[in-house]
């Protein structure tokens, strides 16, 4: 079979105009005859997409992501190399791309079918239900320049997904969508991908694109350093942005030189597994004495809420004299819900609330398994379900609330039973004598 979609060393380059200063614009026009560079957006890109499949592509912004799905969705042409796309394609690459803004919803509706590829008397019959998943039904006679963000990608995406396309490109434009509508578009796409369709995501939802694409790209400056499974591609692009965070804060009392993420023997990793051990390990330089240094360790969302922090109260202090060092190791078991996560960990000479500390770098880190489970936490319910025939409750038999003999846990794939035992695991501090394997 085909692939539906075929890039083979493809590179997409850009003239780069030259900011010169007016003065000597003449002068240098006169001596070189050139004000432009060149820029790669995207270079030697090899990739094969089958139908059926949907394929993530991950990057820091400026990476080539949107590049990419601009040359598949024919918007611009490769500089080098051969691309092949086959099928019916519709690109959701910009929010209200194909929308003329003194038009109407309704007409926005035809104009936009039209594009895709379908007749006037085919978008007649699938205009009700476009309406109906865009959920705008008393704006659909308003011109479209009154809409929002969000009302413009509920009806661009309703319109590309009834075009029933081949081949859907969708370019984080679901991001500015509220929670349900993603969550119908992301059902909907899966409904696509099932019947035969291939996609082609672009996002900095990690989450997203684990539970849309078993196959992840990572682009960096233009370049593939990744093509494999998705959480491996999610771990190599979280060590990628760790080795360019922010170096750590200096203050004059206190410094920290290390700040590292381990699995459970000692390795340094990015991905865990829920209910994995996490081991930190936070390293700081004194350059004061302090009688007893706090640490304080912070774990957040990736769109920054805080999900954990604790400043631990030892029953016995940590003295630390000038130019001496302490080491803190905090273990805890990774009981997080399917998605990214960010660390840092601040480092003060006293504990107290208003006391100046240190901060390190982030870490970055993505936890997998149980991609089904909202909220902050993690909890790790089990789920008892008992049925009652109906001839049981027709002789007056009532539920009692015993628990049945085998409960029906709900477990996502790839989790085991359920029935692991992590125990407490508080954050546990270690005086600067112990020693800690950085290996």
């Amino acid at each position: 079979m085909p692939s539906a979609v075929s890039l083979t060393d493809a590179g997409k380059r850009y003239v780069k105009y030259d900011d010169v200063p007016l003065l000597i614009t003449r002068a240098w026009r006169f001596s070189t005859g050139q004000r432009r560079s060149h820029l790669w957006a995207l270079r030697h890109v090899d990739m094969e997409i089958q139908p059926g499949e949907s394929v993530g592509v991950i990057g820091r912004n400026g990476a080539g992501k949107s590049t990419m799905l601009r040359l598949l969705a024919g918007v611009t042409g490769p500089t080098e190399g051969i691309v092949r796309v086959r099928g019916r394609v519709a690109p959701l690459i910009s929010v209200g791309v194909g929308f003329h803004r003194e038009l109407t919803g309704r007409e926005n509706v035809y104009v936009n079918g039209v594009i895709l590829g379908l007749t006037t008397q085919e978008i007649d019959g699938l205009f009700d239900s476009i309406v109906a998943f865009s959920e705008i039904e008393d704006f659909i006679d308003t011109p479209v320049k009154f809409y929002s963000s969000g009302m413009f990608v509920r009806l661009g995406f309703a319109v590309a997904v009834a075009s029933d396309p081949e081949v859907l490109l969708v370019d984080e434009v679901l991001a500015v969508g509220d929670f349900a509508f993603q969550k119908k578009c992301f059902d909907r796409m899966e409904q696509i991908r099932s019947g035969g369709a291939t996609i082609v995501v672009v996002s900095h939802n990690m989450a997203a694109v684990r539970s849309l694409c078993s196959r992840t790209m990572v682009l960096d400056g233009g370049v593939p350093v990744f093509e494999g499974a998705t959480d491996e591609a999610i771990s190599i692009f979280h060590e990628m942005l760790a080795k360019r965070g922010i170096s750590a804060e200096e203050l004059p009392a206190v410094k920290i030189t290390d700040f590292t993420l381990q699995d459970e023997q000692g390795n340094p990793t990015a991905h865990f597994e829920v209910g994995d051990e996490m081991t930190f390990c936070v390293e700081a330089q004194f350059a004061e004495p302090s009688e007893n240094p706090a640490v304080l360790l912070r774990i957040y969302t990736e769109d920054g809420q805080l999900v954990y922090g604790e400043v631990p109260v030892l029953s016995e202090p940590t003295p630390v004299d000038a130019g001496g060092m302490v080491r803190w190791i905090v273990r805890l078991p990774a009981l997080l819900p399917t998605r990214s996560y960010s660390a840092e960990a601040l480092v003060g000479t006293r504990l107290a609330v208003d006391a100046p500390m240190s901060g390190s770098r982030p870490i970055l880190f993505y936890v997998s398994g149980r991609p089904f489970v909202l909220g902050a936490a993690d909890l790790r319910a089990t789920f008892e379900a008992r049925a009652y025939p109906s001839t049981d409750i027709d002789q007056g038999a009532k539920p009692s609330g015993e628990t049945s003999p085998r409960p029906v846990e709900t477990l996502a794939p790839g989790v085991a039973d359920g029935s692991e035992n992590f125990g407490e695991a508080p954050s546990t501090l270690v005086p600067p004598d112990e020693q800690f394997d950085h290996s």
